[in-house]
């Protein structure tokens, strides 16, 4: 670090204090930052590797893109949002690479998932808190990219369907149809996992 330590120093301080050019106090927003950024990477894209990639390039993108941050939202809603857009690029092209598909899966196993009912209750009363978590993770890695995009989307960042179809690039119908799927999904993987424990 140089001569100034930005330890205590706001968010939006450190933001004006980089946009000078200030290379320590964005390594001070890096430091904030870096875990939520790359747990959405890794919540993405299923691999670490990946995650780790995505979520360095989505840093290299907010520094040279600074001058963009309005402020509007805060600093890390920002860098999610640059973090996501790399992450469904990347799952596009992997997409193009790949034929495998959940719906075949899914028509061939006779949709079991289509009569368990949507994620309201809390299905894993009982498990604990840090069990939970990797329940939900693993479940979370069995979905396809198409359908975990859009749950990451709508329960972790909180999207409207509107926003999801827009960054996702397709209609509002789809982004409801794999929203359903995806809690039906979720809702039936989490059950099994009971059941084993």
């Amino acid at each position: 670090m140089s001569g100034q330590n930005y330890s205590t120093t706001d968010d939006e301080m450190l933001v004006q204090a980089a946009r000078r050019g200030e290379l320590a106090a964005f390594e001070e927003l890096v430091f904030r930052h870096r875990d939520p950024i790359y747990a959405r990477a890794f919540s993405m894209t299923r691999k670490e590797q990946d995650a780790v990639d995505l979520s360095q390039e989505a840093w290299v993108k907010g520094w040279q893109r600074l001058e963009q941050f309005q402020g509007d939202a805060s600093f890390t809603t920002w860098m999610t949002r640059i973090v996501i857009n790399l992450c469904l690029d990347h799952l596009r092209k992997q997409k193009r690479q790949r034929a495998e598909s959940i719906e075949e899966m899914d028509e061939e196993s006779g949709g079991v998932e289509r009569q368990m009912p949507v994620v309201t209750v809390n299905p894993t009363a009982g498990l604990e808190r840090a069990e939970l978590r990797v329940k939900i993770d693993e479940a979370l890695g069995r979905l396809s990219a198409e359908h975990r995009t859009v749950l990451v989307l709508h329960e972790f960042e909180e999207m409207d369907y509107k926003a999801i179809a827009k960054t996702v690039g397709c209609s509002m119908g789809t982004v409801m149809s794999r929203l359903f799927y995806a809690r039906r999904k979720m809702a039936a993987l989490l059950a099994d996992m009971r059941k084993i424990t």
